[in-house]
């Protein structure tokens, strides 16, 4: 046992307020739960084991940290509630310090590792020079503007706005998604809300570079994006990114260390609000059926919102409701999480298949999330499998059935 390396890993876990892997008894429930476990040499369990004795270089040479989806299935499971996510993160950014500094020994005798993390490097090395996930130029953050039906008055960094839109990379950069923040913003304007976007001030939130092991270098990233958010002087920031939301929520107030000043929201939160308040009314269905709704691991177990979802799909009249078999905290995760598809493509479509086939099971006609990446790698899963099933964003869903 490497007494020293225990206490260093424990430490650090304080450090970052989660509960210190000395408290796993190995019940191996993180295990049982984890969407990737079968494809790790070291599940949750052994991960804690081998922490508890300090062998931090033995997971740090493993791909089993890099096949971790960050998606909180297994503190969901655990007892204690212990976090393998957040030793995951302590190990990625040893490990990726390791392959910045050119020092590869370790990961040689997996070819796979090696490949993986040299994409990942990659990966963070695209956002740091681009300011984006996509590579392309951050100067078309609003390229999604281009064929709206109404175009909004102020939509680039309007000082004075009430609401600040922080779109998110996915959205913003890849025209499979567009159609998620154009519903948002038609919801907004459906509204008559005062909104504005940061357009190509917009950076990345930096959640890519932290499940790469690059926190250091995504601090750049948060300090750029609360300045010019402050900047505009709004009193509310919402986001249709649970990505994003997490970092915004949970993640910058603590790595800037300092208080953001303003309020962080939900789509999901603020849409159910204009829903309950009257200011959108829903219209008679187009398209009735059933739909099912998938809980993103980062507004679900990482962020506790279950229900403003929920409550919007039950106020769309015409569809009938389904919970799939795993739902809210026990949700499987979309496989889009943790970066794993970069390092692995092969697993992340392997979980996604699992999540579709319990749409069908239920046999939904609406597969909806409340998150762009979800949205992205189910509905890929989806046409794979060549299942007539829908996947939509809560929010093309709710701006499909509403008036105006």
């Amino acid at each position: 046992m490497n007494v020293a390396g225990a206490g260093r890993l424990a430490a650090s876990l304080r450090a970052a307020g989660v509960e210190s892997p000395a408290l796993c008894y190995q019940c191996q429930r993180c295990s049982s739960g984890c969407p990737t476990a079968a494809a790790m040499s070291i599940p949750p369990a052994r991960m804690m084991r081998l922490a508890q004795l300090g062998l931090e270089e033995r997971l740090v040479a493993d791909a089993s940290i890099w096949r971790c989806l960050g998606c909180d299935s297994c503190t969901a499971h655990c007892p204690y509630e212990v976090s393998a996510r957040a030793l995951v993160e302590l190990l990625r950014q040893k490990a990726m310090q390791e392959h910045l500094a050119g020092r590869q020994e370790s990961f040689q005798a997996d070819p796979q590792l090696a490949k993986g993390i040299q994409a990942l490097g990659q990966l963070g090395g695209r956002v740091r020079q681009f300011r984006n996930v996509s590579g392309e130029d951050n100067a078309a953050r609003l390229a999604w503007t281009s064929n709206l039906a109404r175009q909004p008055a102020g939509l680039d960094r309007q000082a004075g706005a009430e609401t600040v839109y922080f779109v998110g990379c996915v959205s913003a950069m890849f025209p499979m998604s567009y159609a998620i923040p154009q519903s948002f913003v038609s919801l907004l304007q459906k509204a008559a809300l005062s909104f504005t976007t940061l357009g190509s001030a917009e950076w990345c939130c930096g959640f890519p570079l932290m499940m790469a092991g690059q926190l250091s270098q995504a601090r750049e990233l948060m300090a750029h994006n609360l300045e010019e958010v402050r900047a505009l002087g709004a009193r509310r920031l919402v986001l249709t990114c649970p990505s994003c939301y997490h970092m915004w929520k949970h993640v910058y107030p603590g790595q800037l260390g300092e208080q953001l000043g303003f309020e962080v929201l939900t789509a999901s939160q603020l849409v159910r609000d204009l829903a309950a308040g009257g200011t959108l009314r829903f219209g008679e269905p187009k398209r009735p059926g059933v739909v099912t709704y998938h809980d993103p691991c980062d507004l679900g177990r990482k962020g506790g919102h279950y229900e403003e979802p929920r409550e919007l799909l039950a106020k769309v009249p015409g569809f009938q409701f389904v919970e799939m078999e795993n739902s809210r905290e026990h949700a499987l995760c979309c496989g889009g999480g943790g970066d794993l598809e970069t390092f692995s493509p092969e697993l992340t479509a392997e979980v996604a298949a699992r999540r579709v086939a319990q749409a069908a099971a239920v046999q939904a006609s609406y597969l909806v999330s409340a998150c762009p990446q979800c949205v992205r790698t189910l509905a890929k899963a989806a046409r794979a499998r060549e299942l007539r099933i829908r996947v939509l964003d809560l929010v093309q869903f709710v701006d499909a059935a509403t008036e105006g």
